[in-house]
């Protein structure tokens, strides 16, 4: 009997696909009248109530691919320590590896995606008012 493990390739764990990302309308014209009524009312805000989603559609989070743009974020002791315990926690409660990145940037697909269907309502608002 074998002690080696036998573990899923990467395509299982990943799913081996982009996620599906939408651009939006561009005109080939150059005063930008060709532009169609959907390309401007999704522009309009309170025309359809998901004018945020004119850049992209159905947004999840990149996951594990390589990634082409880096921001630099600065953030305090406890808040990396509060973003290492959740590694952690994921980790020995949940069974899931994922790295200080990953958590960041699904932490920030979910606050988006609250902001688009929420709107003034989100969390993103409420807590970036409460700053003021």
């Amino acid at each position: 009997m074998s002690r080696r493990v036998s573990l899923p390739g990467a395509s299982e764990l990943f799913g081996g696909a982009a996620p599906k990302q939408t651009r939006p309308e561009t005109s080939t014209a150059t005063d930008g009248s060709a532009r169609s009524k959907t390309a401007l009312s999704a522009d309009r805000p309170g025309t359809n109530g998901r004018s945020r989603t004119a850049v992209v559609e159905d947004r999840k989070s990149s996951g594990r691919i390589r990634h082409d743009t880096k921001i630099t974020v600065y953030v305090t002791e406890e808040e990396l320590l509060g973003l290492e315990q959740t590694r952690l926690a994921l980790r020995a409660e949940h069974g899931l590896t994922a790295d200080r990145g990953r958590i960041v940037r699904e932490a920030i697909d979910v606050l988006l995606a609250d902001f688009v269907d929420h709107g003034p309502d989100s969390v993103l608002v409420q807590r970036l008012r409460a700053a003021e």
